[in-house]
């Protein structure tokens, strides 16, 4: 058996074959974004614009949430998908295994905490007298979910490093169905309000994190037994089981290795970086908003930022896709090919950027007119944002997969320090002070002009690593 049937990760990959790997990843992502945005889309029309404001206000918290997720599965991954790559593939399950634990216990310390200070919690974001009661009917629900939500996010990134993709795919595409159905039940046919938006998006969650234990469980056990039959040598086995279907990657009994702990948070960083980022940025609209425009502001921020979401799914999963793919090469260092995969991802990401831009463009008052459509200033003043807002898309998706690339190259700094400026130091600086001389705009041109800076930055970044990576 050759190397590519063993591991899928191993094959030599082209341009076509590259996407079609990566692909499931992009449309999971897409569909994650679809049935985030969903509950917004049901808020906005069937409860009114505050609830959809009250979600933007504790939007900071399910921010952290994803990034403690995001941080262990993507510096886990890399870490998994290179001792796969090297030949050590007990250790890489004892790793995964390891990591999935600490993600069940990060979560439940995250529900224990949140609903003892949840009132706190919810004053200072910055919620006003109007928007608290919806602000803690939807957090206290989504903080019920929170190992569920952590958990998904670890799965749908380690289902690509098994060599699975396309089940992240499915249970991505059955998670996002089931919150859109849950949604209108308890949203249009119950009357339950933004509870039941939070309630739908914790079932969504359950999805993945159900059918993905129930798979690693089965697998762990097949192993077990495959190990216990005598007729067939360890290396038969093995094949026997790859070959019909399963995944050399399945829980164990793990072995308590806090180095591993330590680097897979530490190459992760840039992705925890990223969402707490994003909760403190977001934490900054509100109030920028809520200051110059009222309720009605946070709601135009919310669609915003919730669209970028949706429109930055592409890069996202992409990125995602391939990162294991990059890892895996680099521990097997096989330059060759690693220098073609990288080069095929910027020439994608660039025909993207430019397609998902001129969509946002475009489609920007269209977009508007699905949230706002019985609020008619929260329509106007999004309108306006997009006309703006739209372009930073053109330097985003390339921040983001090389933000990725560092991170699969275990260099967890320059990943970090991408994400870090992208998503919170250059617009933390332009948030504070271009609003102060053009008010609304300037709340507009921050991302943008954030994007733009941090793309210089990565060009540099590339150029200066070169040295150390002869494929870049």
């Amino acid at each position: 058996m050759t190397e590519a049937e063993k591991n899928p990760l191993a094959k030599e990959f082209h341009t076509l074959s590259l996407i079609k790997f990566a692909f499931p990843s992009m449309v999971m992502m897409v569909f994650m974004g679809l049935y985030t945005i969903i509950d917004t889309i049901f808020v906005a029309r069937f409860v009114d614009t505050n609830a959809l404001s009250s979600i933007n206000i504790v939007c900071p918290v399910i921010n952290m949430i994803v990034g403690l997720g995001t941080m262990l599965a993507t510096g886990g991954s890399a870490i998994v998908a290179k001792k796969m790559g090297s030949g050590n593939t007990e250790e890489a399950r004892s790793n995964f295994t390891l990591i999935i634990i600490t993600g069940i216990i990060i979560g439940l310390v995250i529900t224990v905490i949140g609903l003892l200070f949840l009132d706190k919690i919810i004053w200072g974001l910055g919620a006003s007298e109007i928007l608290f009661p919806y602000c803690k009917d939807y957090l206290a629900i989504q903080l019920l979910f929170v190992i569920g939500n952590i958990m998904q996010v670890l799965y749908q990134n380690l289902f690509v490093t098994a060599g699975k993709p396309a089940l992240g795919l499915v249970l991505s595409v059955l998670a996002g169905l089931a919150n859109i159905v849950f949604d209108y039940i308890f949203i249009v046919l119950l009357h339950m309000g933004i509870k039941g938006a939070a309630l739908g998006t914790g079932i969504g969650y359950m999805i993945p994190t159900v059918i993905g234990t129930i798979f690693f469980l089965t697998g762990s056990r097949i192993g077990e037994a495959d190990l216990k039959c005598g007729d067939r040598t360890a290396a038969d086995r093995r094949a026997g089981a790859l070959l019909s279907g399963r995944s050399e990657l399945y829980f164990c009994k793990p072995q308590m290795d806090a180095a591993v702990l330590l680097k897979s948070c530490s190459n992760g960083a840039s992705e925890m970086v990223s969402q707490l980022s994003t909760a403190v940025t977001t934490f900054l609209f509100n109030a920028t908003m809520m200051k110059l425009l009222g309720e009605d502001g946070v709601a135009a921020i919310t669609v915003i930022i919730y669209s970028q979401f949706l429109l930055t799914t592409l890069y996202i999963g992409f990125s995602m896709g391939v990162a294991p793919i990059i890892s895996y090469n680099y521990g097997s260092e096989n330059v060759k090919q690693l220098k073609k995969v990288v080069r095929i991802c910027f020439c994608f990401i660039l025909v993207i950027s430019v397609f998902v831009f001129l969509l946002s463009l475009f489609a920007g008052e269209n977009i508007a007119q699905i949230f706002a459509e019985n609020n008619e200033n929260v329509f106007e003043i999004t309108k306006r944002g997009f006309s703006i807002f739209s372009f930073g898309f053109l330097f985003s998706g390339c921040n983001i997969f090389a933000s990725a690339l560092f991170t699969a190259l275990s260099n967890g700094k320059a990943s970090a320090t991408i994400s870090f400026l992208r998503t919170f130091g250059f617009i933390m600086i332009f948030l504070l002070i271009l609003p102060r001389f053009l008010e609304v705009t300037g709340v507009w041109l921050a991302i943008p002009i954030a994007e733009l800076l941090t793309f210089m930055l990565t060009i540099y970044l590339i150029f200066r690593h070169r040295k150390y990576y002869q494929y870049l």
